[in-house]
């Protein structure tokens, strides 16, 4: 009896929300029937948390966020995608080593029933960075909250005979295609004692999750008329995006610190090319920037609704066209267009609302 009371109280308080709340509905909603509207929780607005870099994956139908910051890398877990879970710290870097400070854009993958943290790093604090490589945490169980081992520094160079050779790497993101685990990132043609250097992707093959076993090979340069022209030519970010035999990889370009800042890609029109063929990679763009007033978007991830039906843009925007690294996490649905490449559209504005992801529960209402 106490069930069937609750649940009445339930459906009672939707019924409240659908006939006293419409002011607070997107225009769309309003427009359609009243037994079509739903209540205004089922909206969500921009930006949904403060960070920069932001990275989300999907594992068993939980969303695992990570982030530098709080003295390390944390990790979220979250049964929602508009929601952060709280930031738990995983990892703290060293006192002393190639590795102590700088930590940058953390990523977090589950392989082979482990999970991986792939970051940037430096041996100095503060700038010019010119210290950064990419190195790789593995969990010594399932537990996605660690604790962690270091496996140190990756290899990003030309010559994997000479580990010296190791080069200036950020951004490393995995991925696999046809059976072959690959590495891609944002790099320099050579160490350099200034940070003021031209950044490039780069693409390598792995034998297994914490080991790059052949030299890099350069696939994007900063060359297009909407990736120059700033004060510094950047590609970074780089992050794989998949579509039935086609494979993108979406990185940002321009600086980072401007208004500039947007996303751009580069496309495998089939996922049976090599992608290890510079030659087989179209670049083209911009596919998603700035509008007058969301600034300065980019280092995103991808990720799909709690039912799986559709396809979401998770990213990081300035907070003001002011130069600097403030930002905020944003996300929005993306479609594809005919020719199967990405639709991002364009950045929503802040305030603006947006339907919830297919799938995700008003937790408001299921909580009680």
């Amino acid at each position: 009896m106490f069930l069937k009371i609750r649940l009445f109280a339930a459906l009672f308080y939707v019924t409240l929300l659908v006939g006293c709340s419409t002011s607070t509905l997107a225009p769309e909603a309003k427009r359609s029937n009243k037994a079509e509207q739903q209540p205004a929780d089922a909206y969500f607005t921009n930006p949904i948390a403060d960070g920069a870099d932001p990275w989300v994956i999907k594992v068993n139908g939980a969303y695992y966020s990570c982030g530098s910051g709080k003295g390390g890398i944390y990790v979220s877990k979250s049964d929602g995608l508009t929601k952060l879970g709280e930031r738990v710290v995983v990892w703290r870097p060293p006192t002393s080593g190639w590795n102590q400070s700088n930590i940058w854009a953390p990523e977090i993958h589950f392989m082979n029933g482990r999970w991986y943290i792939y970051y940037a790093a430096g041996s100095k604090p503060g700038g010019p960075f010119i210290y950064q490589r990419s190195g790789v945490l593995e969990s010594v169980s399932a537990d996605p909250f660690g604790p962690y081992e270091d496996k140190g520094m990756l290899y990003t160079g030309d010559n994997i005979q000479d580990a010296a050779s190791v080069k200036w790497a950020i951004d490393l993101s995995p991925f696999r295609m046809n059976g072959q685990l690959y590495a891609v990132w944002s790099g320099w043609e050579e160490n350099a004692d200034t940070d003021r250097t031209k950044q490039h992707l780069y693409i390598a093959r792995m034998s297994n999750p914490y080991t790059i076993s052949s030299n890099r090979v350069k696939i994007s340069s900063p060359t297009e008329e909407w990736e120059t022209g700033g004060e510094l030519d950047l590609n970074e970010g780089p992050e794989l995006l998949r579509k039935k035999e086609k494979a993108f990889i979406i990185y940002s370009c321009r600086e980072s610190w401007l208004k500039e800042y947007r996303l751009a890609q580069l496309m495998l029109a089939d996922t049976t090319l090599n992608p290890m063929e510079p030659a087989n990679w179209q670049k083209s763009g911009p596919v998603f920037q700035s509008t007058e007033d969301v600034f300065g978007v980019g280092h995103c991830s991808f990720t799909k609704s709690p039912d799986n039906t559709e396809d979401w843009i998770y990213y990081h925007a300035k907070k003001s066209t002011t130069p600097g690294w403030q930002r905020e996490i944003r996300l929005q649905p993306f479609t594809w267009k005919k020719d199967g490449s990405p639709d991002f559209g364009k950045p929503i504005s802040s305030g603006v609302p947006i339907k919830l992801p297919a799938g995700e529960k008003l937790a408001e209402l299921i909580s009680k």
